[in-house]
């Protein structure tokens, strides 16, 4: 027994050492085509990114796989910068990023011809390289055509002036309420700067969730729309992988909560303007009061809904609104405090245009509040805001695709079918205009107009059929806080070596996130 017992061990170490042999043999064999294939694709994609590329500038090899996305995700600021630079002589230039071929343009020309071509079979705003995945396919921005037009056209109820008159009073009220918070931290630690650029963003926040949903977003439903804003915001900057633990993952779910949530206001508010004597009080009622007007109308004529009338679809669009207003604004306030401190003859300029239009009384009256006749005569103050915007774009960039092979004339270049265009707002701002570089608000008076001499280059807002149908309201907003933190607060900036260089979070905004000293500067802040 024994000795069989042996004979068997001894056979089963046999099989066993042949199996491992057999087995390392296969690997051996399989292993040279495995490399050979891994190469031929790497090859392959060099190979592709050359042909797309041309004769345009660009890196003459690339990354297998991610391309640029590294230093691009490190340090954005000097990849674009890099990009600008390459594409100085001819107006564009090309790189690759997590798979995908791009062009940055910084002819404003280029840009402009991009914008004004957004149609299924040329280029597609895409918001973001991975936006459909992170947006939603249902979204405004990937919307052409009459749908994308009759969209539009029920939207525009939200900014009329009587809808914007409702917001301003909504705005100067949570505007204030930041101001005096800020001061009071500042009058506790005078010694001390506070960096603002969250603290502007939790109000921005703030503001745009009252404007735009108004009472229908309880305290408990702000406070986890803050929580998933933020994944959102993080994962704008993160490398797109799509798996649990990952930022892009956790913003992509994140937007599906604010829809969610901004989907349960959309009921709320067509429940409550279903009265005719109910007057709207924030951006969505006005909305529902004529969606509610249409779906009537097709009621009575016995045809289907309107489209883009469902609680879900519009609760997606007015996400859409809030991530177009909020860090582009908070940028916006940012860039405007920095400028006014460093251009202390146009701060004196403003101070002097709001205090005749806007301050109390001798009497000792409360302060007034700001309405939209007085907003509208501060023709300097909103000189100053459309400078802020021009000199320093909000968004940068704003990503398409190119649906098809698209030429672009004035650069000898075809835009393959699948390449991510990146036409650049921030170059084009400073070309044409008279001396771009200097920040002169005057450029935007009566007497001068640069904004339509060159309003080819003026893209902050976009251009041709999917240019922002807010602006007015992004206006409004920036002259409202200009004119509030110059009359109440005197701020000087804590200047350090690069505090004002560009960073991207997303938007832009000053790298030091715009560290100030402040003081009251009012003998008694306003009480509304």
């Amino acid at each position: 027994m024994e000795m069989a017992g042996a004979a068997l061990a001894a056979n089963a170490t046999v099989a066993a050492t042949a199996a491992v042999s057999g087995g390392g043999t296969l690997v051996s064999a399989v292993l040279p085509w495995v490399v050979a294939l891994v190469a031929l694709v790497l090859a392959w994609e060099q190979l592709s990114y050359l042909r797309k590329k041309g004769s345009l500038p660009g890196p003459a090899l690339v990354v297998p796989l991610l391309g640029s996305a590294v230093p691009m995700i490190l340090d954005p600021t000097n990849y674009w910068r890099r990009l600008g630079a390459a594409a100085s002589r001819h107006g564009l230039c090309a790189d690759y990023l997590v798979g995908r071929f791009i062009v940055f343009l910084r002819s404003a020309d280029l840009s402009h011809a991009v914008f004004s071509n957004v149609r299924p079979d040329a280029f597609q705003v895409i918001g973001h390289p991975f936006g459909r995945k992170l947006f939603g396919e249902h979204n405004i921005i990937y919307m052409f055509g009459q749908q994308h037009k009759d969209l539009r056209r029920r939207i525009a109820p939200n900014f009329t002036p009587k809808a914007l008159a409702t917001y301003l009073h909504l705005q100067q009220s949570i505007v204030l309420s930041h101001i005096k918070k800020w001061v009071q931290i500042c009058e506790s630690s005078p010694s001390e700067s506070i960096p603002l650029r969250l603290r502007c963003r939790d109000m921005n926040l703030e503001t745009s969730q009252t404007v735009f949903a108004g009472p229908y977003l309880s305290p408990e439903a702000r406070d986890a729309f803050n929580i998933d804003y933020n994944h959102f915001n993080v994962g704008l900057m993160a490398l797109p992988f799509d798996f649990p633990g990952f930022a892009f993952r956790r913003a992509r779910l994140a937007v599906s909560r604010l829809v969610s949530t901004l989907s349960g206001c959309v009921a709320e508010s067509k429940r409550r303007m279903r009265s005719s004597a109910t007057e709207p009080v924030c951006l969505v009622d006005y909305w529902m009061q004529e969606t509610l007007r249409e779906i009537d109308e097709a009621e009575l004529a016995g045809t289907p809904p309107p489209l883009e009338s469902g609680d879900k679809e519009i609760g997606g669009h007015l996400f859409d609104f809030l991530f177009a207003a909020q860090d582009a604004s908070t940028s916006s306030l940012l860039w405007a405090i920095s400028l006014l401190d460093s251009h202390q003859e146009v701060l004196a300029r403003v101070r002097a245009e709001v205090s005749s239009l806007w301050s109390p009384s001798e009497d000792g009256a409360p302060w007034p509040r700001i309405t939209a006749d007085i907003l509208r005569e501060m023709k300097y103050t909103e000189a100053v805001a459309r400078e802020v915007i021009r000199f320093r774009p909000p968004a940068t960039m704003v990503p398409h695709l190119a649906a098809r092979d698209v030429p672009l004339p004035a650069a000898g270049y075809t835009v393959p079918k699948g390449t991510i265009v990146f036409p650049s707002l921030l170059e084009a701002s400073f070309q044409g205009f008279s001396e771009p570089e200097r920040f002169d608000p005057d450029r935007f008076s009566a007497d001068r107009q640069e904004d339509r001499i060159h309003k080819r280059n003026f893209l902050a807002f976009g251009a041709g059929a999917h240019q922002c149908v807010g602006q007015r309201y992004a206006v409004n907003h920036l002259v409202l806080f200009i004119s509030m933190f110059v009359s109440l607060v005197d701020f000087r900036r804590h200047r350090t070596d690069g505090c004002d260089d560009i960073a991207y979070v997303p938007t832009i905004t000053p790298r030091d996130d715009c560290r100030v000293y402040l003081a009251r500067r009012c003998d008694r802040f306003p009480d509304f």
